[in-house]
């Protein structure tokens, strides 16, 4: 079984879920999971889970994102994007100071309502399921945060009403919804014309792969070129690893103490230190054994004077 963390290129025209299922399929291997859906007509950086990779679903989500986002401005639609109904046209006047102003206007903290196509559950049902029913409901307010906008190209705003933008924000921001927003800032209306997610985390666009060169690859016996461990994302982290005598329970996810970790440089000063008292109550480390496999996140609990597992990651093949 492969575990750890591929970084897709999603192609436009799947959804995030079609993804998933042609890499059980490639992989053979059910347990693959994404880090946040895009939609089918988006394209970019799509972070897989496979394996022990699939319990940090959860943590790359929380993960900030950047965009490339093609918006056009004078159209509206029911979906935000370009591909819906188009609900309103308009005359596009708008200068480049103006665009410019109206952008800036959206840096930081933002609430925002999400769109009515969009997979966030009210009532039990999923807002796109009721928007495809003809529905509209009422829809709170998120707090997000948006660090940075940048145009990168505004050549065609007068000819076209189209500009291009680089975002950096936080979870949970809709792009299709902030080209909307800009454009009720500037009075015409706006909508996504293109998306390109390229960053998710640490995992970047240039360095993502295909659907077919994932299967080229497999073929070529050369998946771990690919897959990235699944503690990278706590590369920055301390680690110790734990004595072989100890094993057995850390398998189990058991707690453990100080002196079940191995001393790598002992000196004559270490021996009669209080080794509990280097770590700070809250201290997260990354453990391993002494057999060098990754085990997970454990956090110090002073009071007991226990490192108790805060995210398990170790699996039997």
């Amino acid at each position: 079984m492969y575990n750890g963390l591929i970084n897709i290129y999603k192609e436009a025209g799947y959804t995030s879920s079609d993804v998933v299922a042609k890499l059980r399929g490639i992989l053979h291997q059910k347990k693959i999971g994404h880090t946040g859906t895009l939609d089918p007509d988006a394209v970019g950086v799509l972070v897989i889970c496979v394996g022990n990779g699939t319990k940090m679903c959860d943590m790359l989500t929380d993960h900030d994102k950047e965009y490339i986002a093609v918006c056009k401005l004078g159209v509206t639609t029911d979906t935000q994007d370009i591909s819906g109904n188009v609900l309103s046209e308009s005359e596009v006047n708008v200068s480049t100071e103006e665009l410019h102003e109206a952008v800036a206007a959206f840096v930081g903290d933002y609430d925002q309502i999400p769109p009515m196509y969009s997979a966030i559950k009210i009532g039990g049902k999923k807002l796109y399921e009721l928007a495809r029913e003809g529905k509209t409901v009422e829809r709170k307010a998120r707090r997000i945060h948006i660090d940075a906008i940048s145009i990168l190209d505004d050549s065609k705003l007068q000819s076209e009403g189209l500009f291009t933008m680089e975002v950096k924000c936080s979870k949970g921001t809709y792009i299709r919804t902030l080209c909307n927003d800009i454009g009720e800032r500037l009075g015409c209306g706006a909508t996504m014309a293109h998306l390109t997610r390229t960053a998710v985390g640490s995992f970047h666009l240039e360095d993502a792969v295909t659907l077919d060169q994932v299967q080229q690859l497999r073929d070529q016996d050369r998946l771990d070129e690919i897959i990235r461990p699944t503690e990278v994302l706590f590369k920055d982290m301390d680690f110790v690893h734990i004595k072989e005598d100890y094993l057995p329970k850390l398998r189990n996810g058991n707690p453990f103490k100080v002196d079940n970790i191995v001393d790598e440089h002992l000196t004559d000063e270490q021996d009669v230190v209080d080794k509990d008292a280097e770590y700070a109550d809250g201290t997260r480390i990354r453990v391993y054994g002494a057999d060098k496999a990754f085990y997970g996140i454990y956090a110090y609990d002073a009071r007991t004077k226990l490192f108790r597992v805060e995210k398990f990651f170790y699996e039997t093949n």
